[in-house]
């Protein structure tokens, strides 16, 4: 069979799966944005510690770490370009759920104008995504040239940040009585715009990362704990 199997592409492929899951539930019948929001939390997760179990096996082939650099970004296109897209676009097609929310909830939303704009956005978001991607790729071929060990500076902010952007942005929905599809849609575009901005990242370290996660794990929960607190 073609490709590689062992564990160094393991999340990897998890998070495709993940992101996989998630835009098929979001454009299943009317969109369902907060469960899709859980597996694009997955996907981070997944995200945040794949290059460390896959730099962990000593002897990779070149061909192996290639291969591993190609299918990571592709993964993230699926999970960080397309996944929060198709959460954006089943939020637009979908009632809150929150009833407080959902009696301010008007169909003005739904008109022509306002749809024809956030889709724009949904395609410029994908786009900044896949450039984003396709230029780090191309720098980081000519970067493990030039030296070894892992690079210490991102150019631009990484596409997984999506990861912590959005669900932060969906739950508001549960402390908010207005609906954030519109600042949904205002983060997805300043997102892409700083994708795509030179502007020097450092890349975190393992505390910074565990940091990030801890903080997704609340998110995570707390999206968790008032969905059902809404459900009783």
């Amino acid at each position: 069979m073609l490709g590689f199997y062992d564990y160094t592409v393991w999340l990897t492929y998890a998070s495709l799966i993940s992101a996989g899951t998630g835009i098929l539930v979001c454009l299943n019948g009317g969109g369902h944005p907060y469960l899709g929001i859980f597996f694009l939390m997955i996907c981070g997760f997944c995200d945040a510690f794949d290059g460390k179990v896959a730099r962990s096996k000593k002897n990779r082939t070149e061909m192996e770490r290639n291969y591993g650099i190609q299918i990571d970004s592709l993964s993230d296109l699926v999970a960080f370009g397309v996944l929060p897209a198709c959460i954006g676009d089943a939020m637009i097609r979908v009632l809150p759920t929150i009833p407080e929310v959902a009696r301010r909830h008007t169909e003005r939303l739904e008109s022509f104008p306002f749809v024809s704009i956030f889709f724009v956005i949904m395609i410029v978001y994908m786009l900044a995504t896949l450039i984003r991607l396709a230029y780090f790729n191309v720098q980081e071929e000519e970067r493990q040239r030039e030296e070894d060990g892992v690079r210490k500076f991102y150019s631009g902010l990484p596409v997984t940040s999506a990861a912590l952007i959005f669900p932060v942005i969906l739950s508001l929905q549960y402390i908010t009585p207005f609906d954030i599809t519109p600042f949904y849609f205002v983060a997805m575009l300043l997102s892409s715009l700083a994708f795509l901005m030179p502007i020097p990242v450092k890349k975190p370290t393992m505390k910074g990362i565990m940091c990030m996660v801890a903080f997704g794990m609340v998110i995570f929960i707390a999206l968790i704990y008032m969905a059902c607190k809404n459900m009783l």
